[in-house]
């Protein structure tokens, strides 16, 4: 059809693009004065006690910063679960408790969730996460994290009670 043949063109036409990009690369002489690029990942093992739980990790992710030497750049911080959110926010009782809240009136547990007919009974958590988001990207300034007056990085389990992922990503020079 028609519509195959465009998209077989398009994606030729991206992987000549891809092609060229990398034969320009190899063939750029590197300055042995430029600044090289670094990069590591970290990754941690949260467990919960609780099912559904919001644990503050701002401190293990600045220690990360810290110690991969990174001056200018950013920090990946991933949730490998789909049941589980990163997010940034203040650290009060009272907004954590805000948030649970919320997230049940727009994701309240114990409904007959077409996902529970797989015979699993946590389509609300994946929910929840959805609405939370499962990685935020931050900038690192001078060697640190920069973040702003308040702000704080959070896991939220929202299927716990067991160990679970979270990477973090460091780049920058």
């Amino acid at each position: 059809s028609q519509a195959e043949r465009n998209q077989a063109r398009n994606l030729e036409d991206a992987l000549d693009r891809v092609r060229a990009l990398v034969a320009a690369a190899l063939r750029e002489p590197r300055s042995r004065k430029a600044s090289r690029p670094t990069a590591g990942a970290r990754e941690r093992r949260i467990e919960t006690k609780k099912r559904r739980e919001f644990i503050r990790i701002t401190d293990q992710v600045s220690e990360i910063v810290r110690k991969s030497g990174v001056s200018e750049g950013f920090v990946l911080v991933s949730a490998m679960h789909i049941t589980a959110a990163v997010y940034v926010n203040d650290w009060e009782d009272g907004l954590i408790h805000d948030f649970q809240v919320w997230l049940e009136k727009l994701a309240p547990a114990g409904l007959d969730y077409r996902h529970h007919q797989t015979g699993e009974d946590n389509a609300d958590a994946h929910l929840k996460r959805t609405l939370m988001g499962h990685q935020v990207m931050l900038p690192i300034t001078n060697g640190k994290l920069d973040l702003g007056p308040w702000e704080q990085v959070f896991y939220a389990e929202f299927d716990g009670q067991r160990r679970k992922r979270v990477i973090v990503k460091v780049m920058g020079e």
